[in-house]
């Protein structure tokens, strides 16, 4: 049995992986900040343990990789992510609010890889896919503002393809999905794709790449998005 590993696994994106991996027969490690205020995570029955993660967090990081440390594991989802106060216009940027948004959506990713490398590596299918977005693409930037989360997501990006270049060697594949513009908190009611919809592919495309496909960007269709 495969075991795979989400961050970010209390709501949105994160609950549907849980469910969908788990219906599909893995094991599944459903990370999120406070689980015991996690009750829809918590209801669902089946091959999941729920393990304590604030992305923030150095203690919290120290501790997964004790409790895991004899674990394989085949699949991590870097999916935890925030979008910040998402100021749209030059002359209304807080500062404050970038050190948050690049903690949580590079900084963090890139703690979690370094204390689950060892897992990943032993395991049979090696898959660190981290769940960037189509607004940290310089090139098909066409609409400026959001500079926090555009820019925390291209670096994210950065760091994936350093990874597929460094961890080539022990058969890795890191790739990015961009899960398209999805009803969720985050992308708000009027987003064009539901949830269900958006993991359903991600999770047929996650299931099908190979190390042929490590540092690629991909749409949540299999598409591949221009850096």
């Amino acid at each position: 049995m495969k075991t795979i590993f989400v961050t970010g696994s209390n709501r949105g994106l994160g609950l549907e992986f849980v469910k969908q991996f788990e219906s599909n027969g893995f094991k599944v490690i459903a990370a999120c900040r406070n689980p015991r205020l996690a009750d829809n995570l918590n209801s669902i029955k089946g091959n999941i343990e729920v393990v304590k993660l604030d992305i923030n967090s150095g203690s919290d990081f120290e501790n997964i990789s004790t409790i895991y440390k004899n674990e394989n594991i085949d699949i991590l989802i870097n999916n935890a992510g925030i979008i910040g106060l998402n100021k749209k216009m030059i002359g209304e940027i807080n500062y404050e609010d970038w050190k948050n948004v690049f903690q949580t959506n590079v900084l963090g990713p890139t703690m979690i890889v370094e204390k689950l490398l060892s897992q990943i590596a032993r395991s049979e299918k090696k898959l660190i896919v981290s769940i960037s977005s189509k607004l940290g693409s310089i090139e098909e930037n066409s609409g400026g503002g959001q500079y926090a989360y555009r820019a925390s997501k291209a670096a994210l990006n950065a760091v994936n393809k350093s990874l597929s270049i460094d961890l080539i060697d022990k058969g890795i594949t890191s790739i990015v999905i961009s899960p398209g513009w999805v009803k969720t908190d985050m992308g708000g009611q009027n987003a064009d794709i539901t949830v269900h919809d958006s993991v359903t592919q991600m999770r047929r495309l996650i299931e099908s790449v190979t190390i042929n496909d490590t540092g690629k960007f991909f749409n949540f269709d299999g598409d591949i998005i221009k850096w």
